[in-house]
């Protein structure tokens, strides 16, 4: 998900690693935040492999600046990305949260509906944290209270993502 959220942020503007860096860190928050040592190599292997390049500017102090943008290859792979996105980032949510930062580059409304209609494929599968004899567990069935209430409000945002879903598709088979 790093090389998504660095394309996508090149994607709408040249940035500088710093501002990069903040605007993933913006993204993700902090349940997944990006060290140094994860950006920088990524984008290494960005440059390397044509999709971005860098550019050096004079900083507004003494250092120098280096400046990321995207090249055509990097443009054409965000959206193939975007199209095509990896099962894990469709049934991962915080995954699936950057997709959707980025979805709106996708220039088709349909490519975009057939993303999301994945997600509700997805959440249309019955699912618990908890199991008994091989089927999902509902709250109501949990004598824990504390399990009790990750059923409760896994089921409260699952219901409201399924509700946002429907109502995209629609507004997107409408454009």
């Amino acid at each position: 998900m790093l090389e998504l959220s660095i394309l996508g942020f090149l994607y709408e503007e040249p940035l500088h690693g710093y501002e990069l860096k903040e605007r993933i860190k913006g993204l993700s928050g902090h349940i997944r935040p990006v060290s140094d040592g994860a950006l920088y190599p990524a984008i290494t292997r960005l440059a390397k492999a044509g999709l971005l390049e860098q550019r050096t500017e004079p900083g507004s102090g003494a250092a120098p600046r280096r400046i990321l943008s995207l090249t055509a290859a990097g443009r054409a792979n965000l959206l193939e990305r975007l199209r095509h996105p990896k099962d894990v980032d469709i049934t991962d949510g915080q995954r699936f949260f950057t997709v959707l930062a980025f979805l709106r580059h996708l220039p088709d409304p349909a490519e975009q509906a057939a993303v999301l209609k994945r997600r509700q494929a997805f959440l249309e599968t019955p699912a618990s944290f908890f199991y008994r004899e091989g089927r999902p567990v509902a709250a109501e069935e949990v004598p824990d209270l504390f399990r009790q209430g990750m059923l409760r409000i896994a089921r409260a945002t699952a219901g409201e993502e399924k509700a946002w879903l429907a109502e995209a598709v629609d507004q997107l088979g409408r454009a």
